[in-house]
């Protein structure tokens, strides 16, 4: 049973829910529960896309400074890559997963943030890495992820300064996808997600997998993770049901069942 972290299944989609008041410090019990969530929204076959969600006021506000403040070398050497599992575990559900960011999304919050595969922000969204004012980086995977999303030069600008960036800024530098009102950010990312629960689940995971994996090799050995991916495929009961389908009924009237 988890304390802060939730995940709530309705039609299809999961939301995995931040609740730990006021600003949703993300200390390493929430870290732990991101884990323990994220892995059960990838398990349960009732899920086909998930939504994370801070709530109406803030998504988080990042990591807890006063718990890490205590931690010297000698602590935090044998679980930095813990944090970064579990601020970046989110990226590794093998389905559709939307970020629904409104109010602060700073520092583990923006790394949660980050390892959704589209983020809908409000209008009162404030995003950003202000690590570097306490004399550290972001280490639970911002260097990595925000780099591969917005090129090296607009991630050392936000992580060498530390600045916040507003959500008319941060759609126009790739950061978020969309913006809507911040009342509205919750119903528009469960609508985008929900466009996914009666899809080829089979496929998005390999498209997901193929598209992530690249990013982390050369072009070759990408075109052979993609080659194989889409191989196993057909292997698929979605495949055949998809292609036949297509061949009786036209484009787009498949009935897909996960398998």
């Amino acid at each position: 049973m988890t304390e802060f972290v939730s995940l709530e299944v309705d039609n299809g989609v999961g939301t995995i829910r931040l609740a730990r008041p006021p600003m949703n410090a993300l200390n390493r019990q929430v870290q732990e529960e991101l884990l323990q969530v994220s892995t059960e929204a990838a398990t349960r076959d009732d899920v086909r896309a998930v939504v994370v969600y801070g709530g109406e006021k803030t998504f988080a506000a990042g990591a807890d400074v006063k718990e890490m403040a205590a931690m010297s070398y000698s602590d935090m050497a044998p679980v930095a890559r813990r944090l970064s599992a579990g601020l970046g575990s989110i990226s590794t559900i093998p389905k559709p997963t939307v970020a629904a960011v409104t109010g602060y999304a700073l520092g583990g919050g923006f790394e949660v943030v980050l390892g959704a595969d589209r983020r809908i922000a409000g209008d009162n969204a404030k995003l950003g890495f202000p690590e570097i004012l306490l004399g550290i980086f972001p280490g639970g995977g911002g260097t990595q992820r925000l780099a591969r999303l917005v090129g090296a030069s607009i991630a050392k600008d936000l992580i060498y300064t530390g600045r916040f960036v507003d959500a008319e800024e941060a759609l126009k530098i790739g950061l978020v996808d969309e913006v809507v009102p911040a009342d509205e950010v919750y119903s528009r990312s469960v609508e985008y997600a929900s466009q996914f629960t009666k899809g080829p689940a089979l496929a998005y995971a390999a498209a997901k997998k193929a598209i992530d994996g690249g990013l982390d090799t050369d072009l070759r050995t990408g075109l052979d993770i993609e080659s194989e991916l889409f191989a196993s495929l057909f292997a698929s009961d979605d495949r055949t049901a998809g292609m036949q389908s297509f061949i009786e009924n036209g484009p787009g009237k498949a009935t897909f069942t996960g398998r």
